[in-house]
């Protein structure tokens, strides 16, 4: 023991930090609260995004396409209602419950119509002929009209038969309905979108005038401030339509609500309260370990105090900023707290440390001498995770890019924060006494030696062991999918999981698969009825009076390729092709009612007789079967595709592989003659592109942290040797996911920056101790057992301390926390198993320093 401690005073840093900041700690204690309480402020105003524009890839050509699929069909959002009446279906009470739910959920601000099975027209119940297409259709709400009533008995039979209805509005048992709450299209978010996109579309291609970007500023600004208050009227739409049923639910025997503007809202209230909830429960969790770890007060308050301010600061900047949190950078709050308590336990073991060495040492020699020995490491800790998140930016995913950039900022502001936080802290208070260790301390010291004595004694089992485990990693990224179901993201209890399994199950499926078809030019005059033709046909007198013109003044009937035999004939072919696969559900296109006309009308259909049926059917039958499905503008066809989320085979992109080879090989199609479209597609494009720029990009993140190691360690075998623990750890984590069926996501993608920036950090530590222990007397072995009774012993604390509190996560209902505090668990694990046994064998076994003395 000495009296005072090794301080280098010629540091300009050292110097810089002792007269600006120890020299001034109350006026720096109150420059942070001042701070804070600005930050703070402005922390209340952060916002969570959850919406579809979230989940897709940023510049995709096909988000482009789905747009103007959007506007040409005038496409709306909407949500989906299962509701089972305690009575049969079309029971009286069950009827007029429904009608009541029906007319107070269309009295809701944002709802532009409902469609229930009260309002479809009934073409079986008895069957139409062509002459009742102009007259009128009925419909079940004249089931108690005394001078027309409905047959019921046949009404039930068309709900569940029907090509149109059957898994749609009505499940094959005929127990539940659907109701469908169509919301009115928010034509100012479209127009600001497109705008935004637009100008953001020509800087990007490098062709926007400069004196152009006050106007994308101007148009981002814009868009975010319109897009806050949709999101914040979608989530007040959504909670009154959850009201409502709410006020029903006495009628119904189950009732549950779905559609994506739901799904979104709940992965926002999920996040939030996940946040709230559980990220208090960390803290707290964290803080029962750090007292039954240091049995101090001050050891206990100074890293709570900088896990705090982190947080807050960067709360504050994302609420000034407007900067959005979308469910994957919502973890970012929960890896601060990781990487601030990691700084914040290695700076108070090393000041312990220096405490016992220096007795007569002051608070301020003591705070500059343990700054003067951890800066180093812990900035260079902080740049290898920057670079591993880093890797994040690339991703083409604004919400993984979003992400990234949280990620590099906030670990600035941890290391900031907590070099002020805690040195300051440690130069307050009371004068520094040789603190003994407890018991706590000494049995912790115990454990990390025996890991010392493993690795001394068992050295080669520790490389078998590593050995087997990088096979088993290996053969886990093998099993690695690209792909996951959104219902696995929610407990079985929650109403999300519920009723998508139910939707799925017995209305026809969850997630939106569009096929645009576009005329062929060549069959278009080979097989559609010309106008020539048809004035000179024996039957055009009968029809001189009638009405061609669509609802938009177009003549669908006489101009589409589609509304042809040929055409339909065609379509009908894909249709059943897409009906017939496991993973859909309900299938919609013009082969819809191409089916119920042949029904109706036999199966001796001619052109003429479809274009004169086309031309009696109602308006009412017109939105509902044809409007949706063709556009004559573009003479194209839609068919639309209701995919089963719950389905166990559903792998998107096999899915839509197989699709195009079908489309290719079995109808003839070339490219550009069809594409498919939806959210679907624009999901698969986003998991595609992640896999790639990430997965692929690890390699390069690797080697890009090699060379600052080999500039921090000035040796390129010690950075080879310190990079293998972190390779195993980041494998390990991978391959366990690969092997459990974890599938890699837009959720789970960051476990890998996460376990590279955890494990790079202990690495630096170590090694970065080990070499200045080496210098004491230049013996491997000694130097080993050293470094795990120090600064083994902060890689234990922060470990150990995080993995229990972050366990917590496991009671979350939102399976991705869940996975995050797994897989975060797993990550510091094996990071320190790797540091602790693994690199400190290779230390021993290629001796980097030099031969010993």
């Amino acid at each position: 023991m000495s009296n005072s401690v090794d301080v280098d005073n010629h540091s300009i840093f050292v110097r810089y930090y002792k007269v600006s900041i120890l020299s001034h700690p109350w006026l720096i204690v109150l420059a942070l609260l001042l701070i804070a309480g600005v930050m703070g402020f402005y922390a209340q105003d952060y916002k969570v995004d959850a919406s579809a524009d979230s989940l897709v890839l940023e510049g995709d050509k096909d988000l482009e396409f789905f747009r103007e699929v959007g506007k040409r069909y005038a496409s709306e959002d909407y949500l989906i209602i299962a509701y089972q009446p305690k009575k049969g279906l079309l029971d009286d009470a069950s009827l007029v419950a429904l009608d009541k739910l029906v007319a107070d959920l269309g009295q809701l601000k944002g709802v532009s119509s409902v469609t229930s099975l009260l309002d479809v027209p009934l073409l079986y119940s008895p069957k139409v002929s062509i002459t009742d297409l102009s007259s009128g259709i009925k419909t079940l709400r004249g089931y108690d009209d005394p001078q027309n009533p409905v047959d019921r008995v046949m009404a039930d039979a068309e709900f569940r038969q029907s090509p149109i209805y059957q898994q749609l509005l009505v499940s094959s048992d005929g127990k539940t309905t659907a109701i469908q709450v169509n919301l009115f299209r928010d034509v100012e978010y479209v127009r600001l979108l497109e705008a935004r996109d637009k100008l953001r579309d020509l800087k990007n291609q490098g062709q926007l005038a400069t004196d152009r970007e006050p106007e994308l500023r101007e148009a981002k600004a814009a868009f975010k401030a319109y897009s806050t208050v949709a999101i914040e009227n979608q989530q007040q739409l959504v909670a009154n339509v959850r009201a409502v049923l709410d006020k029903h639910r006495p009628s119904a025997s189950q009732m549950f609500l779905g559609g994506v503007p739901m799904i979104a809202s709940d992965m926002v209230a999920f996040v939030k309260s996940d946040l709230k909830v559980f990220g208090s429960g960390i803290l707290l969790f964290i803080v029962v370990l750090l007292v039954v770890i240091f049995r101090s007060f001050r050891w206990v308050v100074l890293p709570f105090v900088a896990c705090i301010f982190t947080n807050v600061f960067i709360l504050g900047l994302l609420g000034w900023l407007d900067w959005r949190m979308t469910v994957i950078s919502s973890n970012f709050v929960a890896l601060l707290l990781i990487i601030t308590l990691a700084i914040s336990v290695h700076l108070i073991v090393r000041y312990r440390e220096l405490q016992q060495l220096s007795l007569n040492a002051s608070q301020q020699e003591l705070a500059l001498a343990t700054i003067s020995s951890m800066f180093r490491p812990c900035v260079y800790t902080g740049l290898t995770t920057i670079v591993a998140f880093m890797s994040l930016v690339i991703s083409g995913i604004r919400p993984v890019i979003d992400f990234g950039w949280m990620m590099t900022i906030g670990i600035f502001v941890a290391l900031l924060t907590t070099f002020i936080v805690v040195p300051v802290g440690m130069v307050l208070g009371a004068a520094p006494k040789a603190e003994a260790s407890n018991d706590a301390e000494e049995s912790h010291s115990v454990f990390t030696m025996r890991f010392a004595r493993i690795t001394d004694k068992h050295g080669n089992w520790v490389l078998l062991v590593a050995g087997l485990v990088l096979l088993f990693s290996l053969s886990g990224l093998t099993q690695l999918k690209v792909e996951n179901r959104f219902i696995d993201y929610f407990d079985e209890s929650t109403e999300i999981y519920r009723g998508m399994e139910l939707v799925d199950r017995e209305l026809g499926g969850t997630i939106p698969l569009e096929l645009i078809l576009f005329a062929k030019p060549e069959q278009v005059a080979d097989e559609m009825l010309g106008d020539d033709d048809f004035a000179e046909d024996d039957f055009a007198d009968d029809f001189e009076d009638d009405d061609f013109s669509d609802a938009d003044g177009g003549t669908a009937a006489k101009t589409s390729r589609w509304f042809t035999l040929a055409g339909l004939n065609e379509i009908e072919k894909i249709h059943d092709h897409l009906d017939g696969l496991a993973e859909t559900g309900k299938v919609l296109s013009l082969a819809t009612l191409y089916k119920v006309a042949k029904d109706l009308l036999g199966n001796g259909l001619d052109d003429i007789q479809l274009t004169l049926a086309y031309n009696k059917l109602p308006p009412a039958i017109n939105e509902i079967m044809i409007n949706p499905y063709l556009y004559t503008d573009t003479d194209e066809a839609r068919i639309t595709v209701r995919v089963k989320e719950t389905s166990k085979t559903l792998n998107r992109a096999n899915l839509l592989e197989d699709l195009d080879g079908f489309m290719r090989n079995e109808m003839g199609y070339k490219e550009g003659e069809y594409r498919f479209t939806g959210m679907l597609v624009l999901y698969n494009n986003m998991l595609q592109s992640l896999f790639k720029s990430q997965i692929l990009t690890l390699g390069a993140v690797f080697i890009v942290i090699t060379i600052m190691l080999i500039i921090l360690f000035q040796s390129f075998k010690l950075a080879i040797i310190g990079i293998i623990p972190n390779l195993m750890a980041a494998l390990l984590v991978l391959g366990g996911m690969g092997w459990s069926g974890i599938p890699l996501d837009m959720m789970t993608i960051t476990i890998a920056a996460i376990s590279i920036g955890i494990g790079v950090d202990n690495t630096i530590h170590y090694v970065h101790r080990f070499k200045n222990e080496f210098k004491v007397d230049g013996n491997y072995l000694d130097t080993m057992y050293r470094c795990h009774a120090s600064i083994g012993r902060a890689m234990y604390y922060t470990s150990i301390t995080i993995i229990f509190g972050f366990s917590i996560l496991t009671l979350s209902n939102f399976k991705p926390s869940i996975y995050f505090g797994l897989l975060t668990g797993v990550a510091m694990m094996s990071a320190l198993l790797g540091s602790l046994l693994l690199l400190p064998k290779l230390l021993l076994l290629f001796k980097p320093l030099g031969t010993e003395r």
